[in-house]
């Protein structure tokens, strides 16, 4: 495996050309004829890539390094631990009162009503 520890770079360079070469010929087939640009050439279009990458991120590799160093994990919701420390006369209070200025109207009653969904609970378990 240490054999071709080479070829990482060589491939990494390889995908890098053959998106820029995507690129120049999907600019030059298109945006001169849509909106009447100039075409660009191969470097030109690596440039765009680079341009993109540091504008907008990554090109969808999967999770972010956040997410996958466990830091969402243990990201805390105040909301819904507030949620949570209300009796159900609060959430039942809260929810009409939001719903006098037009809150919550997609949700009926039940859908907020905490008793009948631990009751449910207990019956399930």
């Amino acid at each position: 495996m240490k054999k071709f520890r080479f070829l990482i770079p060589v491939g990494f360079l390889l995908i890098v050309a053959v998106f820029s070469l995507i690129t120049m010929l999907l600019w030059n087939w298109l945006m001169p004829a849509l909106f009447g640009l100039i075409t660009i050439n191969f470097w030109q279009a690596a440039g765009l890539l680079i341009l993109a990458r540091i504008l907008f991120g990554g090109f969808g590799r999967g999770k972010s390094k956040m997410m996958m160093s466990g830091m969402m994990h243990n990201h805390r919701n105040p909301i819904h631990e507030g949620w949570m420390k209300m009796s159900p006369e609060q959430r039942r209070a809260f929810i009409e009162k939001r719903r006098k200025f037009g809150f919550g109207h997609p949700f009926d009653k039940r859908h907020f009503d905490m008793d009948e969904q631990e009751e449910q609970k207990n019956e399930n378990e």
